[in-house]
């Protein structure tokens, strides 16, 4: 099998196809592996069912030994897919203490960080605002 990212690759049945192309998947493609689904709110608000992760995005753990705490994402790893949430660690026979990488689908968003306008089409374009306000005024 070739190595390389292929843009014409449809879908396989075969794990192992799964496997390579999530592998090979340039980091702009990647983002979208590391979606997450979105609270039952969110989901009334935006009509969205899931939003790739950002830094600043509080989220629940759904599943394993932190399930039910909460945390804002401090990164986002795209190269191994996985999320650091703030707070979530582990102690190590030294004692330091270490960040546990979270799998994406093991999260919720609750709280999304809106510091860029563009992330739900929130900013609006201002030459619309200036036509509907002159189609207002002349009828």
């Amino acid at each position: 099998m070739k190595k390389k990212f292929s843009k014409h690759w449809k879908g396989s049945k075969l794990p192992r196809k799964q496997r390579k192309y999530a592998t090979n998947l340039p980091l702009h493609l990647r983002k979208k592996l590391l979606s997450i689904n979105l609270s039952k709110e969110l989901r009334k608000k935006y009509n969205k069912r899931n939003v790739p992760a950002r830094k600043n995005d509080t989220v629940k753990i759904m599943r394993g030994k932190f399930k039910k705490k909460q945390g804002k994402i401090t990164e986002a790893r795209l190269k191994t897919g996985k999320i650091i949430v703030e707070g979530i660690q582990r102690k190590k026979m030294d004692g330091s203490k270490v960040n546990i990488p979270m799998r994406a689908s093991n999260l919720q968003i609750i709280e999304l960080n809106l510091d860029d306008k563009r992330r739900f089409g929130i900013a609006k374009d201002k030459n619309k605002e200036k036509k509907t306000g002159e189609m207002k005024n002349a009828s």
